[in-house]
């Protein structure tokens, strides 16, 4: 190579290198001057309008704002709660300005190895401004204006004021804002009085709240606080002898009714209301009970007041045990609109932002699924409710399924495998049609599901992941609707206080089968509640709909109970205004709490009162 082509080479990579750091610094520049003019005074200042939630007709419904929060400074707090929240949220945060490299590049090499995105990473002032000022979407450009937001406020507040107003707005769950109110709902205690394990049980909330709620799963919630006190003993702020005794002490919380009703009379749907302005639109909490807005809801007060009024009636449903409550959820659905009418979060008293067995529930949904895995998907392939589906001795790689009565039939029709819930005639037909169908059909009605359950399995709504009976309703109602998927939703609108609009649903229907599958289905539903499975759901006026019901898990627990115990029941059913979904069971279920009533006895009696009642009122 001569001289000249190595001085040339040289002379372009000395160009490029100036271009390169040219390129940074003017990056950097204006990433310092975006930062400068973020505006985050507005954090211990919040705006004291309250957000209003209006029911269909437009009467308010529910008042919603930050007041219940109970502000306590870091003086007041004991030292091993601001340690677990360190421990377990950010161990560098005083080392950091707003932003943790480190921290970043760990979770950017997990990410690429997992091949998806998530939110490690985020430092306490990171999580601080996507509480205040940012949605919940799950993008690179939020992620860059957290960051940005994270440094401003670095550079405003000192590390403490940070600290404390994290610790105060942040949710911890069962309708807690700021951690003096958890230290009320869980402990029954002022924050100051918290003791190590139940400092630790409260640090490991903000990260999931609903899942390890102690009210919830105490199992789950117990483990989640020893891997917080590990966190904390390996990072050296408590002893060994204080890991032990922690690890090893009770949950400690208190179970007793909370008066307080800051959501109004509806708090199932009004918590639906605010995830669905969260998950789908992208508000912040901060913006929902701070920012003056108007949400227009599809909530029916009439509708939803029947459904409590069942819910209430303690005699339609069987007795519990004395230390668990015999739960249940319910959604109704005008499927015409997709308009949720009504939501039963659950029996008993409900908190704001509790867990709702209508929205976050998942179980598995038995027979109800049938009509999605296997016979819509048939039905659009070219059978009919009077097509010869096998009914005898199967088995399909190992998977021997049996129907309910343990007999066969040799062959009966699709309507009649409906009618009386035959379980071999929808395994052998889903095999028949192929797998794939099912899913497709299934992810066509709002129901994906992952690889694992690409198995014969779901036909008998054997899923691994399951269900709620929003996603159940919304399948239906594409029945009811002649084939026809409007997607569920609980808010019609977002308006500022002055009435400029933010957000409107979108009630465009897509066609997902064909009307001639649709109305197949809905006729053998009809056929399944006047003479079929159903029955208990008959009413003065035409009613479709399916019931389900899932056994037991085959483990050695459960070994040697009564052949007729199960683990959840379902019914999923329609008039031609209204879809319901209904889920009866135990939020843990155990040897001593499983349920001795199927999907065809008391959730199809309690569709029929709230369909009787809807209708009356």
């Amino acid at each position: 190579m001569t001289a000249w082509k190595i001085n040339r080479i040289g002379k372009i990579a000395a160009w490029s290198a100036g271009a390169c750091a040219l390129g940074i610094a003017s990056a950097c520049i204006a990433g310092y001057v975006y930062i400068r003019s973020l505006d985050v005074s507005t954090l211990d200042q919040p705006l004291p309008e309250p957000t209003l939630v209006l029911d269909r007709y437009g009467k308010t419904v529910s008042q919603l704002s930050a007041s219940r929060i109970e502000p306590v400074s870091i003086a007041q707090l004991p030292k091993p709660l601001v340690d677990a929240v360190l421990a377990v949220e950010d161990q560098r945060y005083f080392e950091h300005t707003g932003v943790d490299l480190r921290a970043i590049a760990r979770a950017l090499v997990r990410d690429v190895m997992r091949g998806g995105y998530s939110e490690g990473g985020s430092t306490i002032t990171q999580q601080l401004a996507r509480h205040a000022f940012l949605g919940a979407d799950k993008t690179l450009m939020r992620k860059l204006r957290e960051a940005a937001y994270a440094i401003k406020i670095d550079m405003t507040y000192d590390k403490i004021e940070v600290l404390e107003l994290y610790l105060n707005s942040i949710y911890f769950g069962e309708g807690s804002w700021g951690i003096q109110s958890a230290a009320k709902v869980y402990f029954g205690k002022p924050a100051k009085e918290l003791t190590l394990p139940e400092a630790a049980m409260l640090a490991a909330l903000p990260k999931a709240p609903s899942r390890y709620s102690p009210l919830q799963n105490e199992a789950q919630a117990l483990e989640r606080r020893n891997t917080v006190l590990a966190l904390m003993r390996e990072q050296d702020r408590i002893s060994a002898a204080e890991y032990e005794r922690a690890s090893a002490a009770p949950s400690g919380v208190v179970r007793e009714p909370r008066s307080d009703n800051p959501q109004g009379r509806y708090p199932a749907y009004v918590d639906a209301v605010l995830a669905e302005a969260i998950e789908r639109y992208g508000f912040s909490e901060e913006q929902l009970l701070t920012g003056g807005l108007r949400i227009t809801t599809e909530l029916d007060p009439k509708i939803q007041d029947a459904v409590l009024d069942v819910y209430r009636t303690d005699s339609l449903f069987p007795p519990g045990k004395p230390d668990q409550l015999l739960q249940s959820g319910a959604v109704v659905l005008d499927h015409r609109f997709g308009a949720v009418r009504a939501v039963a979060g659950g029996r008993g008293q409900q908190v704001f932002r509790g867990f709702s067995r209508a929205t976050q529930l998942k179980r598995q949904p038995g027979s109800a699924f049938k009509p999605i895995a296997v016979y819509g998907p048939a039905l659009e392939k070219g059978y009919t409710p009077e097509s010869l589906l096998y009914d005898g001795p199967l088995d399909i790689g190992g998977y021997r399924p049996q129907d309910w009565d343990h007999g066969s039939r040799g062959q009966v029709t699709m309507r009649e495998a409906v009618v009386s819930s035959w379980n071999v005639p929808a395994v052998w037909l889903l095999h028949e049609i192929g797998i794939d169908s099912g899913l497709s059909f299934a992810k066509r009605l709002g129901i994906p599901l992952p690889k694992q359950d690409r198995q014969l399995g779901i036909a008998l709504g054997g899923l691994s992941e399951g269900v709620s009976p929003l996603q159940m309703a919304q399948a239906y109602g594409a029945f009811a609707a002649g084939g026809v998927l409007v997607q569920a939703h609980t808010i019609a609108n977002i308006k500022t206080k002055d009435g400029h609009l933010l957000v409107k649903a979108n009630v465009q229907g897509q066609a997902v089968m064909k009307p001639r599958t649709a109305a197949s289905i809905t006729s053998m539903l009809q056929e399944a509640v006047t003479r079929g499975t159903g029955r208990n759901a008959a009413m003065n006026r035409p009613a479709a709909g399916k019931s389900g019901t899932t056994q037991l898990p085959d483990t050695p627990e459960f070994q040697g109970l009564d052949g007729n115990a199960a683990k959840d029941a379902w019914f999923v059913g329609y008039t031609a205004e209204l879809t319901a979904a209904i889920w009866l069971g135990y939020d843990r279920t155990d040897r001593n709490h499983y349920l001795t009533t199927s999907g065809g006895h008391v959730p199809a009696i309690l569709f029929r009162e709230i369909m009787l009642r809807a209708a009356e009122s």
